[in-house]
This record gives C-alpha cells, structure tokens and sequence, in this order.
C-alpha cells in the first residue's frame, strides 16, 4: 500500500510537469547509455503529446526520429525502436528521471546497456569553458584499429560552442553528429537505436585534432586524428565494386516479402532503366537512401524507371528477415519490390551466392545502375545521406542526371 501511495505520488508530481494526466514528462530528456569502461554515450529525445498518447522523437542534430510504440505500465515505461530491433526497458524513479536498460537484440545474443534519462535537460554535453577554437569545416581524417588505418572526411559547423556535423567515409556516413566544444575539446555523439557512438579529440593550434577517442557501443573503442583540408575527399563511389571483365548485365531471381519470385529478366523490366539498391533494415545509410528513392520512385516512375531493393538481412530465416523489413517499407512508404537474397551482410561469400557478376560487394547501401538496354552502367557504393549537407545535394544532382541519361538511350537500343 505504502508503495502503491509513493507511485500516486510520483504520478502526480510528473502529472503537473507532462500538463496532460500522463506519467511520463514532456520536454526535452537527456539520455545516457552506461558503457563498460565508465564512458557514457549521451543523447536528446523528446517527449510529446499526439493524439492522446505519448510519442519520442530522437534528435540528433537536425533529425528527428519518432519512436510511437510506447507502453506505459504503473512506474514502467517501455519503448520500441522502429528499426534496427532494439528496445528500451525502464521505470519511473520518485525524483522523475527514468532507469533501465536498452536492448538491442542480435541474431546471436542480445547486446544490454545499462540506461538512465533526465527530464528537462536539453544539454547533450556541459560547455564548463568557453570555447577556444572553432572545428567549422571539412577535416582530412584518420581512424586508427589494431589491423588498419582506415581515411574518412569530417564535416563540422560550429556556432558558438554547439557543433553539428558528420564523418563520410567510403561506405556511407556516421549521419548526424551533435556536440559541443568546450575550451579545446571537442565532443560528438549520437544514437540510433542500432548505433550509438562518441566521438572526443583536443584542438590544437586550430587546425588539428588529437588524442581522438571514437567510442562505438557497449565496449569498442579507436583511436583517431585529424587535419583541416578544405580538398579532402573520397575515392569515387564508383571504385570499389563494379562488373566483373566480360559480364555486362546482372541475372538474378528471389522472392519478395510474400514469397512472389521476382526476376531482373520478368517483362516489367524490360526497356526501363532499373536502379537496383542493396540494403539491410541494419543500416542507417540504407534507410537514409531508401527514404529518398521512395519519394523520389513516386515522382518519377511514369518516366520508364523501375526500383528494386535487394535485401540482406542478419538473419537467414525468412520469417524474421520479414518481420525485419516489414517497419522499414512501412516507415517509408515503399512501394517498390524489397526481395530476400537469402544471405547475411556477414557473409564473406554474400557477392557470388546473390550477384555474382559483380566483383564484390563492399558496403551498404550498393546501388547500380542498369541502362534500357540491361547493361550494368554504374556501381555506387555507399550513400552521403542528408547529415552530410552539400554531399547530399551533391549526390541528389548527380543522381538525377545520371537517369536522365540513362533515360534518353533510345527505345530501339533497348533489349
């Protein structure tokens, strides 16, 4: 009974602060996840009235992702994200913050973050200094493991002592990134419901990063460091997979989400041009991609251009490859064919069971190409997604053009 009392209490009290008779204050939280090492990896959500229920809203940076699977049970306060697998599972305390745990469910185990939330706290790190140096720009940059030094390209706009920005790398980009600086260091952090990193380096002389420390998940960690260079970039997305010599078009067949056989040869192909992305619920730079062809497919698919999405999941079962996929068409409106290859992103093998014409796979998202006359045209491996600013506009002009070309091969030439 007494417990049951302090739960009323605590009710009400959160009740005056939410103003809608919910026990689960709106505002701004500050989110931390508790790693092994003592290091927290710390993040903004939201917390909303719509209508008449509860919804949270991740932010990082200028993005926004809504979580509205929230259960709410006497002092539990638990909530699915709507990718990636991954749950959080907590309890109101007295003074109002939230304690417990996420879960991010793998195919081999679950991975536990002890979690805690703060009501009211829109910081995401303390500015104890005022900031002595400004990060704003692009960053030639270097992560270093135990097997390799891997080179990445660090974008960053700082107003006053808050920093938004991102990391390109070959393969796609780490999205949104906020931080802070204060006095000469640099922190950046964000959270996904599948990734959740840290990033902290000193600024020296105003045109160097030390002593990089990149915190990734419950454990992992890299060294890293970096210059400003206002030419650093990337090799072409178009270098590190292509058509193997003496294979022109692609030839495969798999079943879509209700089990119909999709092939790149069936008639609803023929004489279009056909962008063909290979994807994984997993990834964040795929969901990126897929929620720019989807609007994009709409707008454009009388012109003669077909999309599939080729899928590979963590999980070799189908069923739960399914359930899987099924949120992330949802989310975003999807109406091309998503199809399972059957083949995990882990497979060292994943590029000659699915599409062996191809030198191999390297990264997610790939997407290629194919001209009306089936011929493979282009190979693009990776996305700069809309946390990468000019690099996305870059990549939406360069897209369109591309079909517009692609487009103007004449119907004659086609197969």
């Amino acid at each position: 009974m007494k417990r049951m009392l302090l739960i009323l209490a605590c009710f009400s009290g959160l009740t005056s602060q939410a103003g809608n008779g919910g026990p689960l204050s709106n505002g701004i939280w500050q989110g931390r996840l508790h790693r092994t090492d003592g290091v927290d990896i710390v993040f903004n959500f939201e917390v909303k009235d719509s209508a008449a229920r509860k919804v949270i809203y991740i932010r990082n940076a200028g993005d926004r992702l809504l979580v509205d699977d929230i259960t709410v049970s006497g002092d539990s306060v638990n909530f699915r994200m709507p990718f990636f697998d991954s749950e959080f599972k907590t309890a109101l305390q007295p003074d109002g913050r939230l304690e417990g745990q996420w879960i991010r469910h793998l195919p081999e185990r679950d991975m536990i973050f002890p979690f805690t939330a703060l009501p009211k706290v829109s910081t995401r790190f303390s500015t104890a200094k005022a900031p002595t140096r400004n990060v704003t720009g692009r960053w030639a940059t270097y992560f270093v493991s135990p097997k390799d030094t891997s080179f990445a390209v660090g974008e960053f706009k700082q107003t006053g002592s808050q920093v938004t920005g991102t990391f390109l790398t070959p393969t796609g980009d780490y999205r949104f990134l906020e931080g802070t600086v204060s006095g000469d260091t640099l922190r950046l952090s964000t959270f996904d419901g599948s990734h959740a990193y840290v990033f902290q380096a000193t600024i020296t002389g105003g045109h160097s990063l030390r002593n990089g420390v990149f915190y990734a998940g419950l454990s992992n960690k890299e060294d890293w460091y970096a210059h400003k260079d206002p030419k650093a970039a990337l090799p072409a997305e178009t270098a590190l997979a292509g058509m193997k010599p003496g294979q022109k078009q692609l030839d495969f067949s798999f079943p879509d989400l209700d089990g119909k056989t999709v092939s790149i040869k069936d008639p609803a192909y023929r004489g279009k041009v056909v962008i063909v992305t290979l994807l994984g619920s997993w990834c964040p730079n795929c969901m990126d991609e897929n929620a720019y062809l989807s609007r994009w497919y709409e707008e454009n698919k009388k012109r003669g251009v077909e999309i599939i999405g080729l899928a590979y999941e963590r999980t070799t079962d189908p069923v739960k490859s399914r359930q899987a996929l099924q949120p992330f068409i949802h989310r975003f409106g999807i109406t091309y064919p998503i199809l399972l290859t059957g083949a995990t992103p882990g497979d060292p093998q994943k590029g000659e069971k699915t599409l062996p014409q191809l030198t191999g796979i390297k990264g997610f998202p790939t997407t290629i190409f194919i001209g009306r006359n089936g011929d493979v045209k282009e190979v693009h491996t990776g996305f700069s997604g809309p946390g990468t600013g000019e690099h996305y506009e870059t990549f939406k002009k360069e897209f369109n053009e591309l079909v517009d070309q692609l487009l103007q091969q004449p119907v004659a030439a086609a197969y």
